[in-house]
């Protein structure tokens, strides 16, 4: 069951992985990008046999008509409250499942981080298509003494990649949807943007925004934000970052940029979250050496790569016995059995 913010590399990525292993595919896109799936099922319908990778194109009722279905494996990558739905229908039949889901995930900018760089790369990781990526940052922690530096290269990069104006910009993501798009407007009401906070309703664009002053329960803190809001927040000891991050439900990802190995290890061997990167944020998700997935409420199981190939099979274990001879300390009518065997065992 695949989602619509990459509706052709999250739908064909796992199936590849379901195909190599030697599987049979029923496909769900997701109905919020029509337009893609209809392409796909075209694309599918002239390569594979209906018997052998098929596409069940529709809305939920759909989905949960597959979701009763005896299947061997169910593959979900969606948001954590569908997952939930999809996990108590697949228990139902003890069906396994992996899924693919998301949670606030955070990043970290410490005090001796290259601050251009860190800022050019928390640019393209929150804001790349419009910030509907399960493995965006979600929210950013940056030491008092670089707020201001650092807030002023994220200001230049987001303006190097989209222009002074990205809500016009047609090379700019678009909110996939209206409700989603009225979703996100309400959320620049939880803080004061640092830049951004423009949007054109005619094509639910909203620009980059990074959002000062926001409170820890307000609503853009509540759930995954999947847009271009970015809420940021000012540390003075590293500490206080992994308690708060520890009070949160496990994250899909982290992103932590330092050039100091005790900061690294601190926050890599404190907290536990799905994947990361240091010094980066997304590329792990690039590599196929590298399993994916969630931890917790942001997941379960992971793929790419060989990965992939695991999560669609199952390790049969047999044992092939010999007939050239026997062991006859093994059975009960055996006298010296048990002395044998303790003899083994030492």
């Amino acid at each position: 069951i695949a989602p619509w913010n990459y509706p052709l590399q999250l739908a064909l990525s796992p199936m590849i992985g379901a195909i190599a292993a030697g599987n049979t595919v029923v496909l769900k896109p997701s109905e919020y990008t029509p337009a893609v799936s209809a392409v796909l099922s075209k694309l599918i319908s002239s390569v594979f046999p209906s018997d052998y990778v098929t596409m069940a194109e529709g809305g939920p009722d759909i989905s949960t008509a597959l979701l009763q279905q005896p299947f061997d494996y169910i593959f979900f990558t969606g948001s954590v409250a569908v997952g939930k739905i999809v996990m108590e229908a697949a228990a139902k039949q003890l069906v396994p499942v992996t899924l693919e889901l998301g949670g606030k995930s955070p990043c970290i900018v410490h005090k001796d981080a290259d601050i251009q760089l860190a800022a050019k790369r928390i640019v393209f990781g929150k804001f790349t298509n419009a910030g509907q990526t399960c493995i965006a940052p979600d929210y950013l922690f940056v030491h008092e003494d670089i707020k201001t530096k650092l807030t002023e290269e994220m200001k230049r990069a987001i303006s190097e990649f989209y222009g002074p104006q990205p809500e016009q910009n047609p090379q700019y993501g678009k909110i996939v949807s209206e409700r989603h798009y009225q979703r996100l407007l309400s959320f620049l009401n939880d803080g004061v943007p640092l830049t951004g906070g423009q949007s054109d309703p005619d094509h639910h664009k909203i620009a980059p925004t990074i959002l000062d002053q926001v409170k820890d329960d307000s609503p853009v803190m509540q759930e995954e934000i999947f847009g271009p809001i970015l809420p940021l927040f000012t540390y003075s000891d590293i500490g206080e970052v992994i308690e708060k991050i520890q009070s949160r439900p496990k994250p899909l990802a982290l992103y932590v940029f330092t050039t100091n190995p005790e900061i690294e290890r601190a926050v890599l061997e404190s907290l536990s979250f799905g994947g990361g990167c240091v010094n980066d944020t997304l590329m792990h998700v690039a590599t196929p050496y590298l399993p994916f997935g969630g931890v917790g409420e942001s997941g379960i199981g992971s793929y790419h790569g060989f990965d992939s190939f695991n999560t669609f099979t199952h390790k049969k274990s047999v044992v092939k016995q010999t007939n050239r001879f026997d062991f006859a300390f093994r059975y009960p009518s055996s006298k010296n059995g048990l002395r044998m065997i303790r003899k083994i065992l030492k």
